[in-house]
């Protein structure tokens, strides 16, 4: 799902809405427990500009996809900046939308449009609504719990799992000050062999700044660096 609002003050709906879809519908199990692997992906940005980072592909690439255009017919309070003869920049903006669609359907991609009078308090509220009632409903069709974000759990719970590691890792270092440890050497002796990956990257992050005392011995192969407190 592409999201493309063209206007300026909707330039973060589609990140809203990335979160609000993938969240919501990216899941592994259905209500029943049975494993479905559902889920949308969305992007987009505003289109009147970041539309040149993926038109191409959505008019002449793989089509598995359908745009949803947002279209606000005020282009301001005051006059529009002229920029040509008897054309405004909002004429333009419309343009862009305009052309872009139909670009589009000329190759048999599907889309639709949102069209608002204006973008207000009210407005806006009511497309966040829309779309929040459209993916409570979507996920009653495909038995999912729109409400439940396992995935998003585990990833806290593992960030917690390596700031664990980091600390049991810095506290080995400094107990054997001055001598430098491959990360083999370190994993076996933390007993952590199946980690050593991870502990590779904490120390190299750790090695890079100052705030935990870790000094890198280089060598011509970066896993086979040494690490030492």
């Amino acid at each position: 799902m592409v999201i493309l609002p063209y206007k300026d003050r909707l330039q973060l709906f589609a990140r809203y809405l990335q979160q609000l879809i993938m969240e919501s519908l990216g899941k592994e199990k259905d209500l029943d427990g049975k494993i479905v692997s559902q889920g949308m992906t969305v992007y987009g940005n505003k289109g009147s500009t970041d539309q040149h980072a993926y038109v191409q592909q959505l008019r002449d690439g793989v089509n598995n996809f359908f745009v949803t255009f947002i279209d606000v017919l005020k282009d301001r309070e005051d006059r529009s900046i002229a920029v040509d003869p008897d054309v405004t920049s909002g004429d333009y903006l419309n343009s862009f939308l305009l052309g872009t669609r139909n670009a589009l359907h000329e190759n048999g991609r599907e889309s639709l449009t949102i069209t608002l009078d204006r973008i207000d308090a009210r407005t806006l509220g009511a497309l966040i609504a829309l779309f929040e009632r459209a993916v409570g409903f979507y996920a009653s069709l495909i038995n999912v719990n729109a409400y439940h974000q396992p995935g998003v759990e585990a990833g806290k719970k593992m960030a917690g799992e390596i700031i664990a590691l980091q600390r049991e890792c810095f506290d080995f270092l400094r107990k054997n000050p001055g001598k430098p440890y491959s990360v083999d050497e370190l994993a076996r002796s933390l007993g952590k062999e199946d980690q050593a990956e991870t502990l590779f990257n904490i120390l190299t992050h750790a090695s890079q700044n100052k705030d935990h005392g870790i000094k890198k011995v280089l060598s011509d192969k970066p896993f086979e660096n040494l690490f030492m407190a």
